[in-house]
């Protein structure tokens, strides 16, 4: 170059890179679909059972005559309701099963499928 005003030459181009069909496993949509999906199932979850014993446990602290007060045959509120924390449990349980069955597994599943599709391509490289 003679002079400092003129335009600069250019770099030459890269050759173009073939580009992948398919996104890496990592940026998939379908993973950031089924990451979402399993964060609402835990939240569900847990917040059914806990949330029934923290209400138990602030009705034990601050209604105490609530939880003496007898339902029927003379067995306690309190009673009652500390033996309903299993079944309350069990159903945060099926729910949480049920849920990942008709939305979760779909998703694993075909996720599952394109990573072996994947695989086998690369082997075939």
């Amino acid at each position: 170059m003679t002079y400092p005003w003129q335009p600069q030459p250019r770099p030459p181009e890269p050759p173009p890179r073939r580009r992948p069909r398919h996104q890496p496993l990592g940026q998939h949509s379908d993973i950031r679909l089924l990451r979402g999906a399993y964060r609402r199932q835990r939240r569900v979850a847990t917040l059914t059972a806990l949330g029934y014993f923290t209400l138990f446990l602030l009705l034990s602290a601050f209604a105490p005559s609530l939880m003496t007060s007898t339902v029927s045959g003379g067995m306690p509120t309190g009673l009652l309701l500390g033996l309903l924390q299993v079944p309350v449990t069990c159903l945060a349980i099926w729910l949480y099963e049920h849920s990942a069955r008709r939305r979760l597994d779909p998703i694993a599943d075909r996720i599952r499928r394109q990573t072996d599709l994947d695989a086998k391509r690369e082997a075939a490289r």
